[in-house]
């Protein structure tokens, strides 16, 4: 990651002169493909009309190349997901694709990992930008992914409710760009440390947004973060707040998803003491092992098949249980819909001496089975569920939080578990 940073960093100055240029807006992908409207691409039921690998087409009198990458056993009768990645200046479609020095674990932003644990959901593309950015001159960039789309949608299947973006730094910028342009062909974008660099031609329709920023981000500002999200935030309906953020020196992060927001359309902000980078870790550091993977693939995969429903709801449970032993605390939020579910849980240590490995011990409500998870092992699968470190968070210091959590189907009842206890201790509960 710290290549990322540095190459970035020296090559910010150049790209600002590109901004006065972007945004002018392009005729795109069909309008009728908009959130919520299932469809079936002309690929679907067909021989696959592309492989993986790189691909080149013309766009806007250019040729212009992308990377490619089915799922394990790719089935045409099967609608997929897609998310295109966006690379970040001077980093390349490459790049995206192969996870760099990370290898596989950081593809996609450690999404394809995600994906192929999660039964080979997702169809990944990672386009190349002009001079390794996303200047955008005249909406180029964004008719290039318009031309790109036409193009997977001839030959693959895909679910065209299911579309996602996101990218770092100028690749956050270029998401941005396509929430902008594009609220009616994608359905989220994810923004990893982005600003306002490719325009923003429309930015009046809403689209689920996630936004991630470190507060330290001596590149791109998180205050430029903050005013993308709050773009989306008035689209989406949102209730305008302050969302917390974690102090300098903490080595944590926060995440808070807004209230209020339209239904399907939800807005999520993860601020973390750092600087600039798409994979901070809690303690320290950057890497593959970072919680932005996570976050990101439990966002993207909130969104069922056929698109959003009115159903979608998010929810911070509170219960009135007996306060528990003084050593813990937990929260559960569960966000859910139609049948399925995602719990994000945060334990903070509330004792005065610090915890080396941890066990947390919960039961599932009747019809709940957990499908994935992320920062710990979860056994079994449902009914009373073990939750236990992974090797890059096994300690938690006094006062100190950590994030874990899952994805679940469910048969109706979405109810938080009723308890927790920490290696054999019973937590607090709390909002």
């Amino acid at each position: 990651m710290s290549r990322h940073r540095s190459v970035i960093a020296l090559a910010f100055a150049s790209a600002v002169v590109f901004l006065g240029a972007a945004g002018i807006a392009l005729g795109g992908t069909t309008p009728d493909d908009r959130a919520g409207t299932a469809a079936a691409t002309a690929g679907c039921g067909k021989p696959p009309g592309l492989n993986s690998g790189q691909h080149t087409i013309s766009s806007g009198g250019q040729n212009r190349s992308f990377i490619l990458r089915l799922p394990p056993n790719y089935d045409s009768n099967r609608q997929y997901r897609l998310f295109v990645g966006f690379h970040w200046l001077g980093g390349t479609m490459n790049d995206v694709d192969s996870g760099g020095g990370d290898g596989y674990n950081w593809s996609y932003y450690g999404l394809r990992r995600l994906s192929d644990a999660a039964n080979n959901s997702t169809i990944f593309v990672a386009p190349q930008g002009n001079s390794n950015g996303w200047a955008n001159p005249g909406g180029q960039d964004v008719a290039f992914v318009d031309e790109m789309l036409r193009r997977l949608d001839a030959g693959l299947c895909i679910d065209t409710t299911q579309r996602f973006a996101g990218g770092f730094s100028y690749g956050g910028g270029m998401s941005y760009a396509i929430a902008c342009a594009r609220a009616n062909v994608f359905r989220a974008v994810v923004v990893y440390a982005g600003a306002q660099l490719s325009g923003c031609s429309g930015g009046n329709d809403p689209i689920a947004y996630l936004g991630i920023h470190g507060i330290s981000d001596n590149v791109l500002n998180i205050s430029q973060g903050r005013s993308l999200r709050d773009r989306f935030v008035r689209n989406n309906g949102c209730t305008a707040q302050n969302p917390r953020e974690p102090s300098a020196g903490s080595r944590t992060h926060i995440v808070t998803a807004y209230s209020g927001c339209r239904a399907g359309y939800p807005v999520v902000w993860a601020a973390f003491d750092g600087g600039h980078t798409p994979a901070p870790v809690d303690g320290g550091g950057d890497g593959w092992r970072t919680w932005t993977s996570g976050e990101a693939w439990k966002f993207i995969t909130q969104f069922g098949p056929g698109g959003p429903t009115s159903t979608t709801t998010t929810t911070t449970t509170t219960t009135t249980t007996p306060p528990g032993d003084t050593e813990c605390r937990v929260s559960d939020k569960i966000n859910a819909w139609n049948t399925g579910l995602t719990s994000e849980i945060t334990i903070t240590n509330t004792g005065t001496t610090p915890i080396s490995g941890w066990s947390l011990v919960f039961t599932l409500p009747g019809g709940q089975t957990i499908t994935g998870g992320w920062s710990a092992t979860y056994s079994p699968a449902s009914g009373e569920v073990t939750a236990k470190n992974v090797n890059y968070n096994p300690d938690i210091a006094p006062n100190a939080s950590i994030s874990i959590g899952f994805q679940a189907t469910h048969t109706g009842n979405t109810s938080a578990p009723a308890s927790f206890s920490l290696n054999g201790k019973t937590c607090a509960i709390s909002s």
